[in-house]
C-alpha cells in the first residue's frame, strides 16, 4: 500500500510503498516561504500520481504553517499554480 508521509523535520514529503521509499518531494524553508526545489518518483512508480499526491501534502501543510509555497521545480509548480 502506498502511503504520503508529510516529514517537516527533514523538509519533505515523502512517499512509501510499505516501508520501501519510493518517491520525494523536498522543500527550502525561508522565513516567508516554502521553496519546492525537487519532486521525485521512482521510474516502476510513474503515471500513478505519486508525485501530485507529495506537492499536495506540502501544499496543505504550508497552509497549515502560514507559509507562502513557491516552486522552482517545474513540476510541482505547474501544481501550485493550478491550485
Amino acid at each position: 500500500m502506498i502511503s504520503i508521509v508529510f516529514d517537516k523535520e527533514n523538509n519533505k514529503s515523502v512517499a512509501y510503498d510499505d516501508s520501501k521509499k519510493i518517491g520525494e518531494c523536498v522543500f527550502v524553508e525561508n522565513k516567508e516561504n516554502w521553496n519546492i526545489v525537487h519532486t521525485e518518483v521512482k521510474e516502476d512508480y510513474k503515471g500513478q500520481k505519486i508525485a501530485l499526491k507529495m506537492v499536495e501534502s506540502v501544499m496543505k501543510n504550508a497552509e497549515k504553517n502560514k507559509k507562502t509555497l513557491v516552486s522552482d521545480c517545474s513540476y510541482a509548480k505547474k501544481i501550485i499554480e493550478n491550485n
